[in-house]
């Protein structure tokens, strides 16, 4: 094991302050240098050819500090990483910028790493860069890397700090790295999130596995996540603590579906915001969070953007955000996303299910689940370690839905999971779905709007082509007319396109609509289990006529007045001696009913069942299909 001393870091590969200062071109004529004193005037050029220690660097407006080709130029003062900003919005490239800085003045020249995002080639610079072999000095700015033990192995107890923007703080490509109890703390704006140029850590690559075992990451400013797991790697982060804040966007900033462009999230998802704590892409790249704490103060804590087999995983930890809007996790294309024993206090939602196969799932960390996650996710925990995480439920508490359906997906919630929101448990935007929901355990549900699921047509305007660009500038508008019927389209049956739940041995109270304008069923099943509520198709109205960016809040949010099914049947099944206590009149298109199942009213009331408008008797053991209306007087 190579050991990296502290004196390594600050003389190792470089020069001090008789460095060699290449000029470029005549501009560069008038500069100065005065022992460990560099200025650089307006006008002027200087192109460094190896590190450079000073005490006082000056640079004039107009003058810049440059690397020779293939290299990275970075600025620390007193071992921070400083002063290095964007030259322009949307740009890749960034300068140091002028002014006078003093003290502990270090420019490292580092070997470039590029790294390309679809249109783009970032110039990542960072304090701990690291490959199969270990810390690769050439590529590291190693004088941002202050105290504890750094080898080529391991990392603890180092502290990183930066108040630059686009510095990374350890980029670990195709590596086997462990950071111990690490200090990370940056200030400034990020670039790309996707590609994570300017975040604290990044793993790279399907041959890299990496540990962040006690970490503390605070970051403030645009994109600056902080940790992302890209292109196959494997990353565990336990026992840490990760916040994220906003930054400030550029005043030029405009906002993009774009992904190499992104620097704040579409706002029609019903959010805002400019940084998200984590970012999960690439293929078959995996996150997990252990006994951790990770908040991001709007947009995302626990992120999944794009690629393919990608699995996230939460276990005993606490995850959500400080600020009103925001989601805990997000599952989009075929990613995998559990959640277990943790506690996530969110401002939307607790995920978003994007599709067009997510598979998500709530429950309890249980021995044998965590057990089988150590051995599936290649984990590495400890006997010691498996044995010392308790066995806890899962609680979620939302300011607003539970779980929002924006593509298709699988959502199962399981063991003791409470979910706590505003609104309703499950909105589902117009979504193929399998939501199942097993309360043998002790699972609830407890919506204070009294809606447990909610279907609603798509109601996102989607971006707009502006320029060749793809931009947030789409308005949504409330439908005026009633919808057509669509004679092709069987509202008495279960079709696999539909959105459909199954509920089992649970007691639930709420409300089930379908506001669906176009043909989608709302399919629902209760095994042993009762509920007690209006279960009707309905006409959903959003609270105001037209939304856009600045009232992006009103997303999902409508009142129901419930109707007969136009193209959004609801097919109940109550089974295994399910009993529906019917609390409002309610309008399905199918209603089967178990021998032992039963329909009932409140106390001291009456439900009425008709039949394409016929009175019919509720008997146990029947099917009834077409224009059903239950009554209660």
């Amino acid at each position: 094991m190579t050991l990296i001393t502290r004196r390594s870091i600050l003389i190792a590969g470089t020069a001090t302050a008789g460095a060699v200062l290449l000029p470029v071109g005549a501009a560069t004529a008038g500069a100065k240098t005065s022992g460990k004193r560099l200025t650089v005037g307006s006008g002027e050029t200087y192109e460094l050819s190896g590190t450079t220690r000073l005490s006082v660097l000056t640079i004039a407006d107009g003058g810049s500090i440059v690397a020779p080709d293939g290299h990275s130029l970075s600025l620390t003062v007193d071992g921070v990483e400083t002063g290095q900003l964007l030259t322009a919005t949307g740009g890749t490239a960034t300068l140091i910028q002028a002014g006078t800085y003093r003290g502990d003045v270090v420019l490292t020249v580092a070997e470039a790493n590029e790294v390309t995002y679809e249109t783009l080639t970032f110039p990542f610079r960072q304090a701990l860069y690291v490959d199969a072999d270990g810390v690769v000095r050439e590529k590291s700015v190693l004088a941002a890397v202050l105290g504890g033990k750094l080898t080529d192995t391991l990392a603890r107890n180092v502290s990183i700090v930066s108040t630059g923007e686009c510095f990374d703080g350890v980029f670990v490509q195709d590596g086997t790295y462990t950071l111990e109890r690490p200090t990370i703390s940056f200030t400034g704006n990020g670039r790309c999130d996707f590609a994570g140029y300017g975040a604290a850590v990044v793993g790279d690559g399907a041959a890299t596995r990496l540990v962040l075992d006690g970490a503390r990451i605070a970051t403030e400013g645009v994109v600056r996540t902080a940790v992302i797991s890209n292109d196959g790697a494997n990353v565990v982060v336990k026992n840490s603590w990760l916040r994220t804040r906003n930054g400030v966007l550029p005043a030029d900033y405009q906002a993009t579906v774009e992904t190499p462009y992104m620097q704040s999230v579409p706002w029609m998802l019903g959010l805002d915001g400019n940084v998200r704590a984590t970012n999960l892409i690439g293929r078959n790249s995996r996150a997990t969070y252990l006994n951790s704490t990770v908040f991001s103060e709007t947009w995302g804590a626990l992120s999944v953007e794009g690629g393919s087999g990608l699995k996230l995983t939460a276990v005993n930890s606490h995850v959500g955000n400080t600020g009103e809007y925001g989601y805990g996790t997000y599952a989009i294309g075929d990613a995998t996303v559990r959640v277990l024993g943790s506690r996530f206090d969110v401002g939307s939602y607790a995920t978003i299910i994007a599709g067009p196969a997510a598979v998500v799932h709530y429950g309890d960390s249980t021995r044998e689940a965590v057990a089988a996650l150590d051995t599936e996710l290649e984990l590495g925990l400890s006997v010691a370690e498996l044995k010392a995480l308790p066995v806890r439920n899962t609680v979620v508490n939302s300011g607003h839905f539970g779980y929002m359906f924006f593509g298709a997906g699988t959502l199962t919630l399981d063991g003791g999971t409470v979910i706590n929101s505003e609104r309703a448990t499950f909105l589902n935007k117009g979504q193929q779905t399998a939501i199942t929901v097993d309360g043998s355990d002790g699972a609830r549900l407890n919506p204070r709007d009294g809606i447990i699921l909610q279907m609603i047509e798509l109601d996102d305007p989607g971006p707009v082509n502006v320029d060749g660009k793809m931009m947030n500038v789409g308005v949504y508008t409330e439908p005026t007319t009633d919808p057509t019927k669509d004679a092709s389209f069987d509202v008495t049956a279960a079709h696999t396109t539909d959105g459909a739940a199954t509920f089992t041995d649970i007691a639930l109270k709420g409300d089930f609509y379908n506001g669906m304008r176009k043909g989608k069923n709302m399919v629902l099943t209760f095994t042993g289990s009762s509920v007690e509520g209006v279960i009707s198709a309905t006409a959903a109205k959003h609270r105001v006529s037209s939304i856009d960016a600045s009232t992006f809040y009103e997303l999902g949010i409508v009142t129901n007045t419930a109707q007969p099914a136009v193209n959004n049947g609801v097919v109940v099944t109550l089974d295994d001696g399910s009993t529906w206590t019917v609390t409002g009149t309610s309008y399905l298109t199918s209603l089967t009913l178990a021998a032992d199942a039963a329909v009932k009213a409140p106390r001291g009331r009456t439900v009425t069942l008709t039949v394409d408008g016929t009175v019919t008797a509720l008997t146990p053991g029947s099917t009834y299909a077409g224009a059903l209306a239950l009554t209660v007087a």
